[in-house]
């Protein structure tokens, strides 16, 4: 997926590019490639970006440990900002105050947008952070076997029949 010239998207008819998807992204393992469309705006000082994309993910069940498939549909917008990267003026402070602007996404107005790392970042926010297989999985199931004999633990043998002698 080619990135975006920011200068260039300036120029381009009505200040707009669209990126159609249907591939695999680097980085994130789905069994369906991504398809979708990513489309972005320029607004003078800052990129309007929106996207709709879906594939399949592999997931793990957190409590019964089963994977299963989960599809992940997106549908995002977000505003970058354009503006130059403010030089730290001194590198030794260990701590430093962040301004709440400063907590926005923000490119150089002479750099580039990559429509790819955008859309893998939003599709990383969409997977579950509480990955089960069913609302009903109940889980590993522990195995009740009343066959079994307690295991004994062949260490501590003579402190057994040491404590059978004292108690007759």
């Amino acid at each position: 997926m080619e990135a975006i010239y920011i200068p260039q998207l300036a120029k381009a008819p009505e200040q707009t590019e669209t990126v159609d998807i249907q591939d695999y992204l680097p980085g994130l393992e789905t069994l369906t490639p991504v398809q979708g469309q990513v489309r972005v705006v320029h607004r003078g000082n800052y990129l309007e970006v929106s996207g709709q994309a879906e594939t399949i993910v592999t997931l793990t069940c957190d409590r019964c440990l089963q994977q299963y498939n989960h599809r992940l549909a997106l549908e995002a917008s977000e505003l970058i900002w354009l503006e130059e990267e403010v030089e730290e003026t001194d590198e030794t402070l260990a701590e430093r105050e962040v301004a709440f602007a400063d907590l926005v996404e923000n490119l150089s107005p002479n750099g580039y947008f990559h429509p790819g790392e955008w859309l893998y970042e939003q599709l990383c926010l969409e997977i579950p952070q509480r990955q089960l297989c069913s609302q009903q999985c109940s889980g590993i199931q522990p195995q009740d076997d009343q066959t079994t004999s307690p295991l004994v633990d062949r260490r501590w043998a003579s402190l057994e029949a040491l404590k059978g002698n004292l108690l007759n």
